[in-house]
């Protein structure tokens, strides 16, 4: 009976042990699907000029992927801070793409959004989640920066300013390179 009760605690230690594991990842970190450090999925997307277009197309540039969707109050309150901080100071980096994408949206939906808000940039639709899917199940806001070489090298979900500005000097160490 004593060798029974020997094995009891230390399953109990690791049972237990192993749920507060899983406790300790957030909702947002369980759903998203690919990390830092990892290669950025591959996606086709539509440009701006109705032209297809895949993330291969991308390698040698560092890219920030924005997902959005118009009804989301903290995209709202983000967006604006994507023209102003990084959009108009990059938009002419020859080493730069910004990608904004509308989860769940058409494109006649994000040109509708993109004219009432006076965006300069360009919004790509994501109607059926086909780019989204491949980065995360839920949430947004959602930034992704990606290096040159095709790696993630941030990621953040929701809008706060401490972690925007986290976003924006790991941008500029990127594009003094």
């Amino acid at each position: 009976m004593q060798l029974k009760s020997s094995y009891i605690l230390p399953l109990f230690l690791l049972v237990f042990g192993s749920s507060l594991l899983g406790f300790s990842q957030t909702d947002e970190e369980k759903s998203t699907l690919v990390k830092v450090g990892e290669q950025v999925p591959d996606f086709v997307f539509n440009d701006a000029n109705d032209q297809k277009k895949s993330s291969a197309d991308l390698k040698g540039k560092v890219v920030m992927i924005n997902f959005f969707a118009t009804w989301c109050g903290p995209c709202l309150m983000e967006l604006p801070h994507v023209q102003s901080d990084i959009f108009e100071p990059y938009k002419d980096h020859p080493d730069f793409t910004l990608m904004v994408i509308g989860r769940e949206h058409t494109s006649e939906e994000v040109a509708k959004f993109r004219q009432t808000k006076g965006y300069p940039f360009d919004l790509i639709a994501d109607p059926k989640r086909q780019i989204y899917s491949k980065f995360a199940e839920q949430f947004i806001p959602r930034n992704f920066l990606i290096d040159r070489e095709g790696t993630i090298i941030y990621s953040s979900v929701g809008f706060n300013m401490n972690e925007f500005n986290e976003l924006k000097k790991i941008l500029e160490a990127q594009l003094r390179k």
